[in-house]
């Protein structure tokens, strides 16, 4: 047996790392980094409408799948839609301009985040304009496709803490169930 084994073996470090193994061990908490999701793409003639500009639905679709994978890596489990506030389109995105659609968890509950996504077209020097912004709710589900409570966020920028604590006082304006 080599020295660093004995002494995780020693100091008890194996047996409790065996524990969390076997209790699905989760953390307390966790980061909007880690739940940072970006799609790119450059648009083609197929996403424009009649005007020559971007069809909202197929930025609302990428949105919603960007919000999808930033909830997926946060709570690291399936799950679905549950609405959509203040989506906002701000400015029209036209053909062979590279669309960047980020997203990142800025609130948690029980069971549902809240996921602040941008769409933003890039130009050629790597200046970005934003598009479109919109918040999407999300729910984690269990196997059996049941809400399951998700990790606390732990809002570490001022701008993180800003944005939880609107979220947090807009919720609690909220009725139940609402």
């Amino acid at each position: 047996m080599d020295l660093s084994r004995r002494i995780s073996r020693a100091l008890g470090i194996e047996e409790i790392e065996n524990k969390m193994k076997e209790t699905d061990f989760e953390p307390q908490g966790r980061y909007a980094a880690d739940s940072a999701a970006e799609f790119v793409r450059i648009l083609t003639r197929a996403n424009m409408n009649g005007a020559d500009r971007l069809f909202g639905g197929d930025l609302l679709t990428w949105m919603d799948d960007v919000a999808a994978v930033s909830a997926r890596r946060f709570a690291r489990s399936a799950v679905t839609t549950a609405c959509i506030e203040r989506l906002r389109f701000l400015r029209p995105a036209r053909q062979n301009e590279t669309m960047v659609v980020s997203a990142r968890v800025i609130w948690t509950g029980r069971t549902s985040m809240v996921v602040l996504v941008r769409a933003e077209t890039e130009d050629l020097d790597g200046t970005r304009n934003e598009i479109a912004d919109g918040y999407f709710t999300l729910v984690a589900l269990d196997d059996e496709e049941r809400p399951r409570p998700v990790p606390t966020l732990i809002p570490v920028s001022e701008q993180e803490k800003q944005l939880f604590d609107e979220i947090s006082a807009q919720r609690a304006k909220k009725p139940a169930g609402k």
